[in-house]
């Protein structure tokens, strides 16, 4: 297994900083001494092939899985400080939708930080958790249960717990995948807003295609950092290439990237 690098310095305006994060799942790596700054007020994509340590880097900044080494940081604050901050939508593959909850349940979840486990929420929380499923336009089946509900609608309640937790750092995996268009567009309406409040969020993301559009910010992954920085910077033919070993044609890449650079 490859030594961690030493972790470098946290750069003052970083939402979310990560320094020489491994994992690795028996003797294989699934990461290997990742660096990375998410920018305050931004969105981030975190691009790469099937495979490449994607969801691994989101789960284990979070400490959902177990790193073999790294730091992360909240702005300046060690995560562990700083979890209050954080709201976190994982993939929807990974959640039980038999479990017996409404939508209204499940939002407000996202509310329990504030209340602890065993306590009461108020009225004004289950209002707040109501104005969220608003927000996602899903607040006319607040009483579904949650697995009767589509994959679209599906992520919308999750995207509404999150929400519900008026965190500083929203970070999704795929919060895209699978969903329909009417889906993808309020989700990315959402994110854009919450963008202009002056959150962060970082986004696993596999549409190459919409990188441009959506994003400001990306981190191109395969087991070892590729590139990273701002959209004009790091998302080019070069650095697609070598993220993806040659699986995209020259075309593929054009098309992505029309304007800047060659395949």
């Amino acid at each position: 297994m490859p030594r961690a690098a030493k972790p470098k310095a946290l750069p003052a305006q970083a939402a979310f900083s990560i320094r020489a994060l491994t994992v690795s799942y028996g003797e294989k790596p699934a990461i290997i001494s990742i660096d990375a700054d998410f920018p305050k007020a931004a969105m981030s994509a975190i691009i790469g092939p099937n495979g490449a340590g994607k969801s691994t880097l989101l789960k284990a900044s979070l400490g959902l899985i177990p790193r073999l080494s790294g730091l992360v940081c909240v702005a300046d604050t060690p995560l562990d400080q700083a979890l209050a901050r954080i709201a976190y939508v994982p993939q929807r593959a990974s959640i039980d939708w038999d479990f017996p909850a409404t939508v209204l349940d499940v939002v407000q979840m996202g509310l329990y930080r504030k209340v602890g486990l065993l306590g009461r929420l108020s009225g004004q929380m289950t209002q707040r958790a109501r104005a969220c499923l608003d927000r996602v336009g899903m607040v006319d089946l607040l009483d579904r249960q949650i697995g009767q509900l589509s994959g679209g609608q599906q992520q919308r309640v999750f995207l509404a717990r999150a929400l519900a937790q008026d965190a500083d750092l929203y970070l999704l995996d795929e919060p895209l995948a699978g969903v329909d268009a009417a889906t993808e567009r309020t989700v990315m309406d959402v994110l854009k807003g919450l963008r202009k409040d002056g959150k962060a969020i970082v986004a696993v993301h596999h549409d190459l295609a919409t990188v441009q559009d959506y994003f400001d910010h990306v981190l191109l992954l395969n087991v070892r950092k590729i590139a990273e920085g701002s959209i004009a910077k790091a998302f080019t033919a070069e650095t697609l290439n070598n993220a993806y070993g040659g699986r995209l044609s020259a075309r593929h890449v054009k098309e992505l990237i029309p304007n800047r650079g060659k395949a």
